[in-house]
């Protein structure tokens, strides 16, 4: 008795787990499904005329005009200049109303991760330390609702990046992705953008950090992952010299995706905030004669020199942030950009790329906006999160700026985006105008017509 009475509770344990597990699903599937229709391509010509057009890469035009056709800007005109339209433009008024480039986000986990406590619906990294053949476009999730969220605030391309797993050193291949189609291929705009290297640190704690206690210990630790990568990267160049000699040797995936790394096609990108950490980064990449993108850089403005040096370029992520040390005044990450700026370091500014920071990516602005206020000129503020990121990614033909011949990626608001109470009222993805609702905009509605009443929400619409 006492046998089937166990067996009977151990089937109910079961039975329960599976419910519970079935309803976790369940919830995460309602919470992941975007419902916006991805847009159709561009049917006719459009006239945006008499807003201000911010083409970020020169100067402002007051009552401007802006055409594009088939995904491109034809024309960047001022009120008084010809300008031939073709037959079927279509014209918009944005009088009063702002046109800028898509925003752009250079640091993020979007469509690898949707809900940061459902193991389920996180992707964003594989096992093992060097995984150089990892792409992150293929593992994107087109129906995350975080793409609906962070569009609403004005951010069109964001590039999504392999994480390390745990000691992991190599997380492998980001991509820069358009925030709107229906499947990754769709969604991809530059595939290969960099290899991204997760710098082993000596600190004795935190993300990263190599697990033993002093202070020489760590740094032996972090000397050896080194010697790891020094050692991965010499097999791949040795490997690559060996099948152009011999294109019948067995072919190395791993090592086979760092040729467009060690020939500067791709830069390596280095996730790495601590004097150390950099310093040790820049020695890596003179002895591999390797291109050089830098992520968090919290501790970059104490080495421009050897930065500007390298040709290397900053990705400062994030501006929001506590200072690494106890001694440091508050404002010390408020100001990075600045020091940067003033030194000639090429930089961008980025969010952290976390599986809980990816459903507040909508902040980016604010991020440009706390440097901004910090002494960071506002329009280089504003470059720093359009014109820089795409420069450094080496799409600036393509987006960054409103200018002819450049994709027709932009935003219309009702103010500077920098601000928190503008509003961003219309978006075009390579000429395809975007839906801009997403699962704040509905929940919105949903409990104002709970207070308001139905009729009452009905009557204030346009």
């Amino acid at each position: 008795m006492s046998i089937d009475i166990r067996l009977s509770r151990a089937r109910l344990g079961v039975a329960l787990g599976v419910c519970v597990l079935a309803a976790a699903l369940a919830a995460a599937s309602a919470a992941g499904a975007e419902l916006s229709v991805p847009a159709p391509p561009q049917q006719q010509p459009i006239l945006l005329e008499g807003g201000t057009v911010h083409t970020v890469s020169g100067a402002s035009i007051e009552a401007g005009r802006l055409l594009f056709a088939e995904g491109r800007i034809l024309a960047v005109a001022g009120p008084d200049e010809a300008l031939e339209l073709p037959e079927g433009t279509q014209r918009v008024d944005l009088a009063g109303r702002h046109v800028y480039p898509g925003l752009i986000s250079a640091n993020t986990v979007l469509g690898l991760v949707e809900i940061d406590t459902v193991r389920g619906t996180v992707d964003v990294a594989e096992t093992g330390v060097m995984n150089p053949n990892v792409r992150a476009e293929v593992a994107v999730n087109p129906a995350s609702e975080l793409f609906g969220v962070t569009r609403a605030a004005g951010i069109l391309t964001a590039l999504t990046v392999p994480q390390a797993g745990r000691d992991g050193l190599l997380g492998g291949r980001s991509a820069l992705l358009r925030l709107d189609g229906w499947t990754w291929e769709d969604m991809t705009l530059q595939s290969g953008v960099g290899m991204h290297v997760f710098w082993p640190t000596e600190r004795a704690a935190g993300f990263g950090a190599v697990g033993v206690d002093s202070p020489e210990a760590r740094r032996r630790a972090a000397e050896a992952r080194v010697d790891q990568l020094d050692e991965f990267f010499a097999r791949a160049r040795a490997y690559r010299e060996a099948r152009a000699a011999d294109p019948a040797l067995p072919r190395d995936l791993r090592l086979e995706a760092l040729a467009p790394v060690l020939s500067r096609e791709m830069p390596l990108v280095v996730h790495a905030d601590e004097l150390r950490q950099i310093e040790a980064a820049l020695n890596f990449v003179e002895r591999h004669a390797l291109r050089l993108v830098l992520v968090g850089g919290y501790d970059a403005w104490r080495l421009t020199e050897r930065l500007r040096e390298l040709d290397a370029a900053v990705i400062v992520s994030s501006v929001h942030r506590l200072p690494l040390r106890r001694h440091e005044p508050f404002d010390t990450p408020f100001v990075l950009p600045l020091k940067l700026h003033e030194a000639g370091v090429p930089f961008a500014i980025a969010r952290v790329a976390t599986t809980f920071a990816s459903a507040h990516e909508r902040n980016l602005p604010f991020e440009a906006a706390t440097a901004a206020a910090f002494g960071l000129p506002r329009e280089e503020a504003l470059r720093a999160i359009t014109l820089y990121p795409a420069q450094i990614f080496g799409v600036d033909d393509r987006i960054g700026a409103l200018a002819p011949g450049l994709q027709a990626t932009l935003i219309v608001t009702d103010g500077d985006p920098l601000e928190i109470t503008t509003q961003i009222e219309r978006a075009w993805i390579d000429g395809r105008e975007i839906d801009l609702a997403s699962r704040h905009t509905r929940l919105y509605e949903r409990y104002r017509q709970r207070y308001e009443g139905p009729a009452a929400v009905q009557e204030a619409r346009p």
